[in-house]
């Protein structure tokens, strides 16, 4: 089981590594459109499309690092003071209760959205060049399932943790 964990962590830190370049194209596309918008008086008809996208992907591949290194938003005004097996407690419940049912949802939504978009060649119809779409809804649904992998190995390491009375290593 290590083993497997190991590399969901792995997958999960590339991922992570791919969230930056988004980030970085993101913020390139961005600066190019506000240069040729502002100064040249020469607006894109792809910058908010690509922004759109790549901002997206960006978020959906943090997700899945983000879990990984526990940075995901939380009240941690008790949390912080509990004991390792209080925090085990409440990560194994708040997994079970919340994080489970509705990551199941979001990525079973997420690839109906996702075959739906593919079988009609999905383009998008907010600009004036229509680009495909699909491969953001496909992105969106990676980016989730990752999550939902990572939520389970971070999930197993709580309930080891509760079962064994230590830190899964």
């Amino acid at each position: 089981m290590k083993k497997v964990l190991n590399i969901v962590d792995i997958i999960s830190q590339k991922a992570g590594e791919i969230a930056r370049w988004f980030g970085l194209l993101l913020i390139l596309v961005v600066v190019y459109d506000v240069i040729a918008r502002y100064i040249f008086n020469a607006p894109t008809i792809w910058g908010y499309e690509v922004g759109i996208a790549l901002g997206m992907s960006l978020y959906c591949f943090g997700y899945a690092y983000t879990e990984k290194i526990h940075g995901h938003v939380r009240v941690d005004v008790f949390y912080i003071h509990m004991p390792p097996r209080g925090r085990a407690i409440v990560d194994a419940v708040g997994g079970f209760i919340f994080f489970l049912p509705t990551i199941i949802l979001v990525v079973r939504s997420a690839w109906n959205k996702m075959y739906w978009s593919w079988s009609i060649m999905e383009k998008s119809v907010e600009g004036y060049w229509y680009p495909p779409w699909y491969p953001l809804r496909t992105m969106i649904f990676l980016g989730f399932t990752l999550l939902l992998i990572q939520g389970l190995a971070n999930l197993y390491r709580a309930v080891y943790h509760l079962v064994k009375g230590k830190e899964y290593a």
